[in-house]
């Protein structure tokens, strides 16, 4: 075999090791970024529709919670 031709496959090879290294930190990054949003979607949504009180006594709203 040609050694140039071997120099290029070893090349190649470590150059997509390269990049598959640096897609796979890509695709970590957005994950944890997403993970982030996610979270801070969350907590907007919880403070922006507070839940009522539930009744505890009476004969109204003790049996069914029907808050839409």
């Amino acid at each position: 075999m040609d050694t140039a031709l071997t120099q290029s496959i070893v090349r190649t090879s470590a150059a997509m090791n390269q990049h598959a290294t640096a897609d796979a930190v890509g695709v970590a990054v957005l994950k944890k970024a997403m993970d982030v949003n996610a979270a801070t979607a969350t907590t907007l949504i919880e403070t922006l529709l507070p839940q009522p009180a539930l009744a505890t006594e009476g004969a109204l709203g003790t049996q069914v919670n029907t808050y839409a």
